[in-house]
């Protein structure tokens, strides 16, 4: 109670009184008072000014001051990123892309003669005669037949070419790829042409421009397109004087592309060419036309491969033209000079650029040996004997495609089968074509022809087999569908893979060996529920 009691001051202490302020300023309370002095030098007191606009606008110049100065950085830094990209894929098609064939095992098979050239120079990358342009376009011709076009994988309506002028050409679907790289491809031509007329192109840059776009546009297909090709082929046939194997196989493609634009006669001449000049024989003199199948095989490599190119050529043009007569003579003594060919037993104990040559040589036999039943069939014999031959050529054609992927003829899923399944159509190629600069595109394109092959001759086994009228045939049948799918389509553990074409593989084809599968399988079980 006495600590909560007010406590009060004793009068006699003194109280504190708070200081007042001070008036800055003062009233003149008499007239006598004297106004006061003004402030020296004539100065007085600032007015007081607002300045938040002043401070508003400065500070809106000085931000875009700062983002014009960041964004040209930024622009600069991604312009100069983008361009040591660029030039540095150019660089890397230039030194590595384009660059020469070094294995001397590669070349003692001559398959650098047969690489793709995109360049006269031995020493490989671009003429330095066709300048900063011409170089780029052929190394972008490059950059999109090897690495596509990024995202845009599907097909461009592009003007196609027409007649030998380039005249009346028409709208027609053409794969980007192919489209974009011809086009590139003709840039570099006319640059080349120019470089050319004033004697500072290497004799062989325009020959090696000319053969390349031609194969681009044979590639295309369209009516238009071989017409081009042809024309271009027969400038590469001018330039090299009609000399050597590399003129038999110019004189190869053009039988080809005749053949496919219905010159027939045209075809058979050139056929006839390339023959003469595989055999080393001197051009001075005209072919046999039809040219008839030689008694011995060449020495070189690079011939015995067009000259069994033709003998495939041939054959399909006898077969198809209702020759059948002489389809089977010609068939026959081309299988029989194949077989006079020595090959290596065990393609492992053989080099790789070896191993690739027979593999080449056996499977276009056993393109032989289905043309060869296909006829046999025609001219009425016994089923039996075409099946035989179909079965050569789906063991050659499978004995390819295996050696090639690096696997072993037996699945290990079904050690136990006779028709194991195939590897799947993703399976990749060994790594020692991968790897080759001249040897990974002639095996990457015979393996994919291997699968093809193989799944054609199964197919047709099987649909003899399902004529032959006997009481397993049904089943026999649906096992020799199911081995031309497993070549022909997807792998089966690859989810939504069952039912899809593989790459490489026709629709046109797919379809028929699919129809045929459900057609077997559905019989099958129509008896088994029986």
């Amino acid at each position: 109670m006495l600590s909560r009691a007010r406590r009060r001051i004793p009068a006699g202490l003194p109280r504190y009184t708070p200081p007042r302020p001070r008036a800055v300023l003062r009233r003149c309370l008499s007239s006598d008072s004297k106004p006061p002095a003004p402030l020296p030098g004539g100065s007085g007191p600032a007015p007081y000014l607002n300045d938040s606009y002043a401070s508003h606008t400065m500070f809106t110049i000085d931000f875009f001051k700062r983002f014009i100065k960041f964004t040209a950085i930024g622009c600069f830094m991604l312009a100069f990123t983008t361009a040591t990209a660029f030039e540095g894929a150019h660089m890397y098609v230039e030194n590595v892309g384009l660059a020469p064939e070094k294995d001397d095992e590669t070349k003692k098979w001559e398959w650098d003669l047969e690489a793709e050239k995109w360049t006269g120079s031995p020493k490989g990358g671009t003429d330095s005669a066709l300048g900063f342009s011409g170089s780029h376009a052929v190394r972008s011709a490059w950059m999109v037949l090897h690495w596509g076009t990024g995202t845009n994988t599907s097909v461009v309506a592009s003007k196609a070419f027409s007649g030998r002028e380039g005249q009346g050409a028409t709208l027609a679907p053409i794969q980007a790829s192919l489209e974009y790289a011809q086009e590139f491809l003709r840039i570099a031509l006319e640059i080349a042409e120019q470089a050319n007329t004033k004697g500072k192109l290497h004799p062989m840059t325009l020959t090696a421009l000319l053969t390349r776009r031609a194969d681009v546009l044979e590639r295309m297909g369209t009516r238009n397109a071989l017409d081009e090709a042809r024309a271009e082929y027969e400038r590469v046939w001018a330039n090299l004087g009609g000399k050597g194997v590399q003129a038999a196989r110019i004189a190869l493609k053009l039988g080809d592309l005749n053949r496919r634009l219905g010159d027939t006669e045209d075809a058979l001449f050139w056929w006839a060419r390339s023959v003469q000049l595989a055999q080393g024989r001197d051009n001075a003199t005209l072919p046999d036309v039809p040219p008839s199948v030689p008694e011995t095989i060449p020495s070189s490599p690079l011939a015995q491969r067009t000259l069994v190119s033709v003998l495939v050529s041939m054959s399909a043009f006898y077969a198809t033209t209702g020759q059948l007569r002489q389809a089977q003579a010609f068939e026959e003594s081309s299988l029989n000079l194949l077989r006079s060919l020595p090959s290596p037993q065990n393609f492992d104990s053989a080099s790789p650029p070896q191993a690739l040559h027979h593999l080449y040589i056996l499977h276009r036999s056993s393109i032989l040996s289905i043309h060869h039943a296909e006829v046999l069939y025609a001219l009425r014999t016994k089923p039996a004997t075409s099946i035989e031959w179909l079965s050569r050529a789906a063991e050659s054609s499978e004995r390819v495609a295996l050696s090639l992927s690096g696997l072993p003829p037996i699945h290990p899923d079904a050690p136990k089968s006779k028709i194991p399944h195939p590897p799947s159509s993703e399976t990749p190629l060994v790594s020692a074509y991968t790897k080759s600069q001249s040897m990974h595109g002639p095996a990457k394109a015979l393996l994919r022809d291997s699968r093809r092959t193989a799944a054609e001759a199964w197919n047709l086994i099987g649909v003899l087999t399902e004529g032959s009228g006997s009481p397993d045939a049904h089943t026999k049948a649906l096992e020799c569908y199911e081995r031309a799918l497993g070549w022909a389509g997807v792998g089966r553990d690859r989810a939504g893979g069952i039912g899809e074409p593989g790459e490489g593989t026709l629709e046109s084809d797919w379809k028929v060996f699919w129809s045929n599968y459900v057609r077997a399988r559905d019989a099958v079980r129509e008896r088994e529920q029986k």
